[in-house]
């Protein structure tokens, strides 16, 4: 199945997933919400409308996800006020539970921003996300480079896009064994996905917006690189009227990549068989 994806912004906000269609394989995605997010509708506008993805929403009290779910993506906002700390609350919500068998079969999640403070707080994903060095709320747009493969980046290694970010607890943080294990991971091992960087790909201090070590904007974990973290929020930026479409480009990976499984063994749910 061909995997095209051009090498600028303006031609990748043309890219579209391959065909067949993922409404003809029957790909499925849900958004889980929790009390206190607020970037659910900006994700259900992105996976229904802008990739044409059938999505349920399902509150944080639920104890399954809906049958045949493909795709769970985890959005951002202050889930529980961020009491405690940001996730740490939401981590024990009924539904974590079936997302952590999702993950287990191979099903693909995506955390933005709060998602990926409570996928770390889950230990779905490693590290810790913490207050930003300055201590301030950032909010604007950054870049980020694409620095590993997955299933949400395939075909787009050293991509630079821009994105927006909105957080005060951003800063990604993981202890010294655990850094050493991601950023030498081969394979389908848990890595680094995303780097803060210039709007020429440069990984400079300056572009790093919340101290975050090594400029780590995201990450890879799960068996098979199937659950993906970052801090930037790529449904904010999905559609041509928000300014860029880069952030639409993560989605359309990930949906070529659960179609492309699906194409090759229709009769099996694509969730249980994986989707590198």
């Amino acid at each position: 199945m061909p995997q095209t994806v051009h090498s600028s912004t303006e031609a990748g906000s043309q890219w579209r997933p391959a065909e067949p269609s993922a409404t003809e394989f029957g790909v499925q995605a849900a958004v889980v919400v929790f009390p206190g997010s607020n970037a659910d509708a900006e994700m259900l506008r992105t996976l229904r409308h802008v990739v044409d993805v059938p999505t349920t929403e399902v509150w944080h009290r639920e104890t399954s996800l809906p049958s045949g779910v493909d795709l769970v993506a985890i959005p951002g906002g202050f889930s529980f006020g961020d009491y405690l700390r940001s996730g740490a609350i939401a981590k024990v919500s009924p539904i974590v539970a079936d997302i952590r068998r999702h993950v287990e079969r191979g099903g693909l999640v995506l955390g933005v921003c709060n998602g990926f403070q409570i996928l770390t707080e889950c230990e779905l994903l490693p590290g810790a996300l913490t207050r930003n060095t300055h201590l301030r709320f950032e909010c604007r747009d950054i870049f980020v480079k694409v620095v590993a493969q997955g299933p949400f980046t395939r075909g787009i290694t050293e991509r630079v896009l821009r994105l927006p970010i909105a957080h005060a607890d951003g800063r990604y943080h993981i202890d010294e064994q655990g850094l050493a294990t991601l950023e030498a991971a081969s394979g389908t091992a848990p890595a680094v996905a995303l780097r803060y960087c210039s709007a020429k790909g440069e990984v400079e201090p300056s572009a790093n917006p919340n101290g975050s070590l090594n400029a780590i904007a995201g990450v890879y974990g799960g068996p098979n690189r199937n659950v993906l973290g970052l801090m930037p929020h790529p449904e904010r930026m999905s559609e041509a009227l928000h300014g860029s479409s880069d952030g639409r480009i993560l989605f359309d990976c990930a949906i070529a990549a659960l179609v492309e499984h699906a194409a090759k063994a229709p009769s099996a749910s694509v969730s249980t068989t994986g989707a590198a």
